[in-house]
């Protein structure tokens, strides 16, 4: 290799190296999430197939190359539920404004009563842009633990007279962030004072959201 050819190589390598660092201090100037659980590293999910509530299939495809914010509920969920998704109804056209491949995703963490034609009308009262999704326990128990997340299904106390059905749904009203290679960006969790419903507090869903989307 001639001296030309050296000094070729030589320059490439030296530019190449500069734009690697102004891209990793531009990166490291940028401002963290504040009240998020943002992972540095963001969290692999495994293989899953669930079902939306139009009866379609719903799988890791439907992840790629959007912005998902997840939360698990059920139809009949007196409080919580309606609350966070009025509020995150509020809120899309921001989320929009931030990153215009946002979605919403409703998982059923109740599959015995919330069947696709359930789940398709509660989540239309919403929004006719978000999605509800819906799978059997075997399913559902893996996935919700990959994402971070856990819920329970409670037997009723005895003389309980105000479930008919023999059982509560416990569930986390925190909601999960998911990055366009359909890996965990980040957790949003709930603030809960005494005697309040636990809910995310939406200026600060949407400060994180952006930091995190800019950091991505």
């Amino acid at each position: 290799m001639n001296k030309y050819l050296y000094g070729l190589v030589a320059l490439v390598s030296i530019t190449a190296g500069s734009v690697g660092f102004q891209l990793i201090k531009q990166s490291n100037q940028l401002p963290k999430p504040e009240y998020a659980l943002y992972y540095q590293e963001a969290r692999k999910m495994s293989a899953f197939t669930l079902t939306d509530q139009l009866g379609k299939p719903f799988d890791n495809q439907q992840l790629l190359n959007k912005w998902s914010l997840v939360f698990f509920g059920y139809t009949s969920c007196p409080d919580v539920c309606p609350t966070t998704l009025q509020n995150l109804q509020f809120i899309y056209p921001d989320l929009t404004k931030i990153a215009n491949n946002s979605q919403v995703l409703l998982v059923s963490v109740d599959p015995k009563r919330d069947t696709s034609e359930k789940l398709n009308q509660y989540i239309n009262y919403f929004n006719p842009e978000f999605k509800a999704l819906r799978a059997e326990h075997d399913v559902l128990f893996p996935f919700s633990r990959n994402l971070g997340m856990m819920y329970a299904i409670t037997p009723k106390e005895e003389g309980d007279e105000k479930n008919d059905d023999g059982y509560w749904v416990d569930h986390s009203a925190s909601l999960v962030l998911i990055n366009p290679a359909g890996e965990v960006a980040a957790i949003f969790k709930p603030e809960q004072e005494l005697g309040e419903l636990p809910s995310i507090d939406s200026e600060k869903l949407l400060s994180d959201y952006q930091k995190i989307v800019a950091l991505y």
